[in-house]
């Protein structure tokens, strides 16, 4: 039998593509080699707490994210961030630093050294970019900012979003929408402010009682039969009518189109043979491993208030944990009652190979790290970890043109596309909008004249 589509992988962009295609009246397939859909988007409950073992939140500071959970009746069941959330936390080799969420709150804190504050007051006197030669996140920051803020800021910041490091990833792969405003308003606060004006200030991050999982669970059951579980992809092959599918235990499959929503390092095996150069570039973006360590406590074992999302720590050496998130203030019933819990992540580029330790040693490593910083008593009550052997995707100098190659793979094998957190964006919403501009392509591709909604593209900001 042969299908319209078949979209390889069941994470968040393979369900939401599917979805978008499946909407449109096409006969869509999801070949997915775990047992389990989702991807990394995993919420876990147990004994009255639940874990993120991936993103744990969706940013709806733009109208694309409130689109799409409308469409999926979820609008209605999100909730919003606790009421105690009221500060920014970051770490340096000091310890642990409260920022206010007011837009003047760096500019207050002690955090900042007074030449580090001045460097960022004088940030709109400093001129526009003029060349073309690519920078990372780090040499924008010093730019724009001073070395400081850089340091101090934008590296942490680049831990806790990317579990990357500043002075490798591109700014123009990672913050797009930064360089804009600096060519299109010659500064980026001046930028900032302006499109606030008219605008609700501040960033909103939303979930549900039952996790971000309940993103993929709702796609997972509107797809209901057409996801086939349990069934690796081994080889792909261009045929006169499309596509032939061969699989470890399913036979082979026919389709028209094809949409690769897998890690990179899965495409580029899949397309070395059909697509050589999509190949090279997906192999090129690096994935190092991640593991999220979750402990709880009881409430009165924990001195600090926990009245932030977390904390984002600078590079120091010794040091195990990246960021940490404190989840029983982001959202309700995230622990039982007079219960804490807090998600430690551990890895990425800074220090992949402690993604090794075993879990107890792990685990008692991250619990004294944060007995120093949270003045917390005794050992916690719960603890679970949970390793990504391929973490996130770096968006490395250089990416921009990888990403190009990528996604114009249509053009070089008609019916070939790809989608994924490796393109245009890490976040949930980076991977929703990304579903949806794929799932138009195919929908061009095929022939069907379908209306699909614009949305607007969304990104992430300093906030």
């Amino acid at each position: 039998m042969s299908h319209d589509v078949v979209v390889i992988g069941a994470g968040i962009s393979g369900l939401s593509c599917a979805h978008d295609l499946m909407s449109q009246g096409y006969d869509v397939r999801i070949l997915e080699r775990q047992a389990t859909t989702g991807g990394n988007a995993r919420s876990v409950r147990f004994d009255g707490f639940l874990m993120e073992q991936g993103p744990s939140t969706l940013n709806v500071a733009y109208p694309s994210a409130i689109d799409h959970i409308r469409k999926l009746n979820l609008e209605n069941t999100a909730h919003e961030l606790g009421p105690e959330v009221r500060k920014r936390y970051l770490r340096d080799k000091r310890g642990l630093h409260a920022i206010s969420v007011h837009p003047l709150g760096f500019f207050l804190s002690g955090y900042l050294s007074l030449g580090d504050r001045l460097a960022m007051a004088c940030e709109f006197l400093q001129p526009r970019k003029s060349d073309t030669v690519e920078e990372t996140i780090y040499q924008f920051a010093s730019r724009r900012f001073g070395a400081g803020f850089a340091s101090k800021i934008i590296e942490p910041l680049a831990a806790g979003l990317f579990m990357g490091n500043s002075k490798s990833l591109s700014v123009a792969g990672t913050f797009p929408k930064l360089m804009e405003l600096e060519q299109r308003h010659g500064s980026i606060m001046r930028g900032i402010l302006a499109a606030k004006r008219g605008s609700q200030p501040g960033r909103r991050l939303l979930s549900w009682e039952n996790g971000i999982g309940t993103l993929s669970q709702n796609l997972t059951q509107r797809l209901g039969a057409n996801i086939y579980t349990g069934t690796a992809v081994l080889k792909l092959r261009r045929i006169s009518s499309g596509f032939e599918i061969s699989t470890a235990n399913a036979g082979s499959i026919q389709t028209r189109a094809v949409v690769l929503a897998v890690q990179p390092h899965v495409a580029a095996a899949l397309l070395e043979d059909l697509d050589p150069e999509s190949a090279t570039a997906a192999g090129a973006i690096p994935a190092p491993s991640i593991a999220v360590t979750y402990l709880g406590y009881h409430r009165d074992q924990v001195a600090h208030k926990l009245d932030g999302l977390g904390f984002l720590s600078t590079r120091n050496e010794g040091q195990i944990i990246s960021g940490a998130q404190f989840c029983s203030t982001m959202f309700d019933k995230r622990a039982p009652a007079n219960h804490v819990s807090i998600s430690c992540y551990i890895g990425g580029s800074r220090n992949p190979e402690l993604t090794n330790l075993p879990d107890v040693e792990l685990s008692n490593l991250v619990n004294g790290e944060l007995s120093g910083l949270l003045g917390i008593t005794g050992s916690p009550v719960v603890s679970r970890t949970h390793r990504w052997p391929r973490g996130l995707p770096q968006y490395t100098l250089g990416h921009g043109n990888r990403r190009k190659v990528i996604e114009t793979a249509h053009k070089r094998v008609p019916g070939l596309f790809l989608t994924g957190n490796f393109l245009k964006g890490v976040s949930i919403i980076n991977c929703l909008d990304s579903a949806k501009d794929t799932a138009r392509l195919v929908d061009a591709s095929l022939g069907k004249k379908h209306e699909f909604d614009t949305g607007n593209e969304s990104t992430s900001y300093m906030a």
